[in-house]
Parts: structure tokens; C-alpha cells; sequence
């Protein structure tokens, strides 16, 4: 029975990670569908190979950071398993190795929200050396003190599937990103009112929602580890009401707000909701699951509102989909948990626990999301001084980062009719 269990669990988890890894499929459509035409090769080309680079040092330094035994320094950082090598552990309930696999994608889709914040306008360059340093200083730390062991486990800290970890670590990277590099050409006015830069295929995006929404069966039902008593079920029913939620009340409040049901809204609902209930999915009942949905696709409308009146361009909207979500999801353990569920801390204001749980989950949130914002923004300011700026010139941010970056279109077709002829010979567009 023993065998067969951890057979049943190591498939579980391999599932799992391939729902996880097929997320960043996903996330390619959602940004290549969010940004313009010039630059949907470049954006789709640079998420597989940043994916690549997050896996090799993962592997090498990641996994042993954030899993491994920090001997004194436990409390903060791992510092064994360098170099995994698939070493199994002794009484293991499943696989060592599709565990580490499972990890690295979570990994690779915290790096993957990061790079929204550089999206048109950042040197390929930048993004090569910004993955790997993301890779190793900034989301270890975090995912060591809440899922290795670390202080904030200690503490309690409630975050099932990385509403923090994940979420807010990648939206604080991206926020560092977006304050040094500056708005994209065209964005901002000069009275400091918006232009609305749309995205080229609203399909792209309606389809990538739909490919994260299963993925995140992945992503939370396999943070299980385990098919014992079917809770992964449970988990999964919470994950998709607050998607539903999510989906619902982006749409109607964009509708009574603008009088237009807006659809890259309600799309951006959706994600929000799914990002919120990562971290209590397995600790509050469905109606909590319900509402934290609710609430976040509200939330994310106001928040995308808020950025924007603040000069700050997020073309993903990384910020508000994946930082203000992640931390009301973040927080909302701290009102939901159930006495029957909060397996890990305790029971929310709303179940008689108090505040201490809420205090737990705002210390975590304000911790984590200063420390990813600060070791992200000093990365990138060294970067910015020693390679000669982060963001391309303005003719390559006009030409596009398909030509500029790679001396292709990503549909070289479909552009072709539109082109016009640059300073250096080539024949680009201005689309």
C-alpha cells in the first residue's frame, strides 16, 4: 500500500508541474496578446529562453537555497543540495526528483511575472542578467522563509501555493522594473492623461486566461503533494469559484463604472481571482473561496486605475494582477481560515482566532514584498549603470523589438504592407 501511494503521489506531482510549466504557454499569449504586433516575437521568444535559464539555476543554486539545510542560517537561507541530483530521501511519501521538478516551475512562472514589468522597452541583454540574479537573490530568500523552513514558517505563515512566493515576489520585480525604465513611448501625455497602447489579439489573451485557469489546477490542487483522501478536489473546487468570482465581478464593476462591460477586464478578473486564492485554497470554506474571488476582481479594477493616474506603465498588469491580488489573497487567510482547515498557523478573524493570524499574514506581505522590491531595484539600478542603460533607444522601441533585437517580425506578413524604411537600411515598421 506504501508503494502504491507514492507511486499514485509522484504522479500526482508530475501532473502537476506539467499543468505548472504549460502555464507559461499562457503567460506567452497573455503578454504577446496584451502588447503590439512589433513585438510578439520577441516577447515569446525571450519567455521560453528566460525559462531556460530559471531551470539551469534552479538546479544549480535555487533548489539547495531554498530547500536545503542552512546549518545556523536555517531561519533565512538554505545552503546544501547545490547541483541537485535527484537524491532520494529516506521514507520520502513521493518522488524526490518530480518534486524538484514541480519546484522549478514555480519558479520559472515568478520569473515569468517579473519580466511583464519589462515588457517593450527592455534590452534582451537585460533580461538574460536579470534572470539569473532574480534567480538567485531574490526569489530563494522569500520562497526559503515560508516554504523551506524559514522564519516566517516559524511564524505560521499561511500561503498554500505562492500568493506571496510567487505572486508578489514576481509583481515587486516588476514594479522595480517599470519605475527605472519609465513608460513606454506614447503612453503618458504631456497634462499627464493616458493613452490607451492596445494589445494586437484580445483571442491571445481570452485563450491564455483559459490555459492559466487549468494550469492553476496544477499550480494549487498539486501543492497537495499527495492524493490522499482526494483534497486535492477540495483544493481545486475553492480555485475555480474564485476564478469564476473573479471573472464575474471584474466584468461588472468595469460595466457600472464605464457602461461598457470591458472585456480585457473581466479577462484580467479572472487571473486576479485565481492569484488571491492560491494562498488560502486549502484553509477557507467555498463561500470564503467565493468571496476572496469577489473581491479581487474588484480589486483589480481600481488598482490598474490607480497605477495608471501614478504614471506607472504595467502592460501585463502585473502589478494589480499579481501584486495588489496577491496580497488581498495573502491577507484574506488571515480572515478565512477555518478551524478545521488551517493546518499550517491558525483559524482567521472570522473562525476565533483573533488577529494574530491577519498580523502573521500582513508581516509576511510587508517583509517579502520590501525585500523583492529592494534587492529587485538594486539589481537592476547596478545593471542600469554598468551595461549602459536598461531599455533599447527610442528608434528601436519605435521600430519594434522583433527587428530591433532579433531582425525579425513575428509576423513578418502581416507587416509587411505596413513597413517603412529606417535610418540604418532596414525595413521596419512603426506599427
Amino acid at each position: 500500500m506504501e508503494d502504491t501511494l507514492y507511486l499514485m503521489n509522484s504522479l500526482w506531482i508530475m501532473i502537476s508541474a506539467i499543468l505548472v510549466i504549460l502555464m507559461i504557454g499562457g503567460f506567452i499569449l497573455l503578454e504577446t496578446g496584451s502588447t503590439r504586433m512589433k513585438n510578439a516575437g520577441h516577447i515569446a521568444g525571450k519567455t521560453i529562453l528566460t525559462f531556460g535559464i530559471s531551470s539551469i539555476v534552479f538546479w544549480a543554486v535555487g533548489y539547495g537555497l531554498i530547500f536545503g539545510d542552512g546549518g545556523g542560517l536555517s531561519k533565512f537561507i538554505g545552503l546544501s543540495d547545490f547541483f541537485y541530483s535527484g537524491a532520494e530521501a529516506e521514507g520520502a511519501a513521493y518522488n524526490g526528483s518530480v518534486f524538484f521538478v514541480f519546484q522549478t516551475a514555480f519558479a520559472g512562472i515568478a520569473m515569468t511575472i517579473a519580466f511583464g514589468g519589462f515588457a517593450e522597452r527592455a534590452k534582451m541583454s537585460v533580461y538574460l542578467v536579470f534572470a539569473v540574479l532574480f534567480a538567485v537573490l531574490v526569489y530563494p530568500p522569500i520562497a526559503h522563509w515560508i516554504w523551506g523552513g524559514g522564519w516566517l514558517a516559524e511564524h505560521g505563515k499561511q500561503d498554500f501555493a505562492g500568493s506571496t512566493v510567487v505572486h508578489l515576489t514576481g509583481a515587486m520585480a516588476a514594479l522595480a522594473a517599470t519605475i527605472l525604465l519609465k513608460p513606454r513611448i506614447g503612453k503618458f501625455n504631456k497634462d499627464g492623461s493616458a493613452n490607451n497602447l492596445y494589445g494586437h489579439n484580445q483571442v491571445y489573451t481570452a485563450l491564455s486566461v483559459l490555459l492559466l485557469w487549468v494550469g492553476w489546477f496544477g499550480f494549487n490542487a498539486g501543492s497537495t503533494v499527495s492524493v490522499d483522501a482526494g483534497f486535492f478536489g477540495f483544493v481545486a473546487l475553492n480555485t475555480n469559484l474564485a476564478a469564476a468570482a473573479g471573472t464575474v465581478a471584474a466584468m461588472m464593476i468595469s460595466w457600472i463604472v464605464l457602461g461598457k462591460a470591458d472585456v480585457s477586464m473581466m479577462l484580467n478578473g479572472a487571473l486576479a481571482g485565481l492569484v488571491a486564492i492560491t494562498a488560502s485554497c486549502a484553509f477557507v470554506d467555498t463561500w470564503g473561496a467565493l468571496i476572496i474571488g469577489f473581491v479581487a476582481g474588484i480589486l483589480v479594477f481600481y488598482s490598474i486605475r490607480f497605477f495608471e493616474a501614478r504614471k506607472i506603465d504595467d502592460p501585463i498588469y502585473a502589478l494589480s494582477v499579481h501584486g495588489a491580488a496577491g496580497i488581498w489573497g495573502t491577507l484574506s487567510t488571515g480572515f478565512f481560515a477555518t478551524t478545521e482547515l488551517a493546518s499550517v498557523g491558525k483559524p482567521g478573524l472570522f473562525y476565533g482566532g483573533g488577529f494574530e493570524q491577519l498580523g502573521v499574514q500582513a508581516l509576511g506581505v510587508a517583509v517579502c514584498g520590501a525585500f523583492a522590491f529592494i534587492v529587485s531595484y538594486g539589481i537592476l539600478f547596478i545593471m542600469k549603470s554598468v551595461m549602459g542603460g536598461l531599455r533599447v533607444t527610442e528608434e528601436e522601441e519605435i521600430m519594434g523589438l522583433d527587428m530591433s533585437e532579433h531582425g525579425v517580425y513575428g509576423y513578418p506578413e502581416m507587416l509587411k504592407s505596413d513597413s517603412t524604411t529606417a535610418p540604418s537600411g532596414k525595413t521596419t515598421s512603426v506599427i
